[in-house]
């Protein structure tokens, strides 16, 4: 199983203003700090929880389909399911019919119930592909507020400290840890 982005987020879930407000800067030297420390963030807190906290596509490329056609989907929330192709022995990609495919966001991971025909790929690795959207929404209104804290935090964090924590302390500190882990999918060992 592999995970690609097809189309990244238009947008941060956190601005340059509001962290730049947080840490009362109002100089523009070091926007482009800042913006990285954002990003970087982001990119933590979604690593942290397994979520995409703005709408972006994706294709998770599989081997096989699950006995129970059940698919454990690495990201969420799935938003849609846009696309499913099967590869053959020659690599060329027929489309399975998308429409009956049901996505459960209740579990603590999202799953996809394949419903219907699964023709088997030809292709040892990657012979199914799975185009899907994930992610709260366009927007960072569409964010919970702890995630959107989470970041702010994070990103203060790094940029007052500057490499400066101590030794063998983790990128996530037990406060931001707490923030997050409504959204955590437990992991098995």
């Amino acid at each position: 199983m592999s995970l690609s982005s097809i189309a990244p987020p238009a947008v941060e879930p956190v601005s340059l203003v509001e962290v730049k407000a947080q840490l009362r800067l109002t100089a523009t030297d070091e926007d482009a700090l800042v913006t990285t420390l954002i990003a970087a963030a982001v990119r933590a807190v979604e690593a942290a929880t397994d979520t995409a906290l703005i709408t972006r596509r994706m294709r998770l490329s599989l081997d096989a389909w699950p006995g129970d056609g059940i698919v454990a989907m690495p990201v969420g929330p799935v938003r849609s399911v846009e696309a499913i192709r099967v590869f053959d022995a020659n690599g060329v990609a027929a489309a399975v019919d998308a429409s009956p495919v049901r996505i459960d966001q209740s579990a603590l991971r999202p799953r996809l119930l394949i419903s219907g025909p699964r023709p088997s790929p030809g292709l040892p690795l990657g012979g199914i592909e799975i185009d899907h959207t994930v992610g709260f929404g366009a927007s960072a209104a569409a964010v919970p507020d702890p995630l959107r804290l989470a970041v702010r935090m994070l990103a203060v964090r790094w940029f007052e400290r500057r490499g400066d924590d101590e030794p063998g302390r983790g990128p996530i500190a037990a406060d931001v840890a707490a923030l997050l882990a409504p959204f955590r999918s437990p992991r098995l060992a």
